[in-house]
Order: structure tokens, then C-alpha cells, then sequence
């Protein structure tokens, strides 16, 4: 009792994905899809007119993809920005980065366990973020390769920590730049998911990181790993 339910609008063009989608998210006693659309369009429509908690949205789509919805809903221009994940199979390096720059909170993979799928919705209500370790770790790789190639992305002369981090804090961030979600760190480490993820935000304030990737890239590129 007491608790918040996060409201999440559900964008896919597939039926079958959103009636996935929304079995598990309305197995979660703090959740509850209160919309569904089929399109980009329909998406910015009722995420505008209902105002949820989080998006959950498709990039492929008819008509407005899940890219420009982002944009207009979670971009700079945006008026009242919302918080948007990002749940699609393609994990190109475009979209990833095109998301992130359009405002979205949150990045993973359709094929992605449930887990991290309501971990990635609950970090966005709150206003953190998650990203699928899995894109975390290529996008690195891209990152270590060609670090000129995308300006936006932290670049080798990224500033150090605002402060030094903890040893377990080292820990936590070692763990996130070689891809491990956050229920992995707290089984490696022998301690809650909880007191993960008060490591990891401590880590991500100190290190001025936005998202997961970030800090994930500023571990690479301080030598935390």
C-alpha cells in the first residue's frame, strides 16, 4: 500500500510483441500498461494525451518510427518531456545513437529476459537508465576503435571522476563496462541489487556519466576496468 504504479504506454507494430510486453509488465504488482499503439503517430498521440510514466516503444514502425516519436517526446524540444525506452531487435549502432541523442532513457533488445525489461521501465520512472549490456559492450568496442567517429559520444579526453571512487564502487563499474546487468554484479559481488544500484548511481554522479553507456565508457577510458 502506498506504493506508486508506473504507467507505461506499450508502441509496437506487432500484436504478438505487445501482448508479451504486456504480460509481463502487468505481472509486476508496481506496473500497468494503461495504452497500446500500433504506430509512431498513434504512440505521441496518447503518450501525450495520458501522460504515463514511461513509453516503451518500437524504432521499425508505419508511417513515424519509434525514433522521431522519441524526439518528439523526450527530445530538447519537447515541452513536457517524457521518459522513453527503446525495445526493438535491431541493435544498430544508428539507432542506438540517434535514441540516446533524441532523449530516450533506455535501450534494449526484444530479445532481452523479462528481468531486464521491467529493470529497464522501473530506472526510467525513476529517472535513471538502462541500457542492454549487450549494446553497452559493442558500443564500446566502436567507441575504443574510432573515437572520433561520433562526436556525442564521450571521447578519449573525457574529464576524470568529479571525485575518486570507492573500491566497490570500482567494482560495480568494472562489472557494467564488460556487460554485466545488474542482478550479475549483485550475484558476483554477494550483495543486494539494491546496494548495486546505490553504487552504480554514485559512480555514474562522480564520473558525470548520463546513462549506462557512458559510464560503461568512462571506465574504458580511466583505465576502471
Amino acid at each position: 500500500m502506498g506504493t506508486m504504479t508506473i504507467r507505461v504506454l506499450l508502441a509496437d507494430d506487432q500484436v504478438t510483441v505487445r501482448a508479451a510486453y504486456r504480460m509481463i509488465l502487468d505481472s509486476q504488482p508496481d506496473i500497468e500498461v494503461v495504452a497500446e499503439a500500433a504506430t509512431g503517430t498513434t504512440a505521441v498521440a496518447e503518450a501525450r494525451r495520458l501522460r504515463p510514466d514511461v513509453c516503451l516503444l518500437d524504432i521499425r514502425m508505419p508511417g513515424m518510427d519509434g525514433l522521431e516519436a522519441t524526439r518528439l517526446l523526450a527530445g530538447p524540444d519537447a515541452a513536457q518531456p517524457l521518459k522513453v525506452v527503446i525495445a526493438t531487435t535491431f541493435d544498430l549502432d544508428e539507432y542506438v545513437y540517434s535514441a540516446l541523442r533524441h532523449g530516450a532513457c533506455g535501450f534494449v533488445l526484444k530479445d532481452c529476459s523479462p528481468a531486464l525489461l521491467i529493470e529497464a521501465v522501473r530506472a526510467a520512472a525513476v529517472g535513471g537508465s538502462l541500457i542492454s549490456p549487450s549494446v553497452t559492450v559493442r558500443l564500446l568496442r566502436h567507441m575504443t576503435a574510432q573515437p572520433t567517429r561520433q562526436p556525442a559520444r564521450p571521447g578519449p579526453d573525457a574529464p576524470p571522476p568529479h571525485e575518486p571512487l570507492t573500491p566497490r564502487e570500482q567494482d560495480v563499474v568494472a562489472m557494467v563496462a564488460r556487460g554485466l546487468t545488474n542482478d550479475e554484479v549483485a550475484a558476483a559481488l554477494y550483495v543486494t541489487l539494491s546496494t548495486v544500484k546505490t553504487h552504480l548511481g554514485s559512480a555514474q554522479r562522480k564520473l558525470g556519466a548520463r546513462n549506462r553507456v557512458e559510464v560503461a565508457a568512462r571506465a574504458w577510458q580511466h583505465g576502471l576496468t
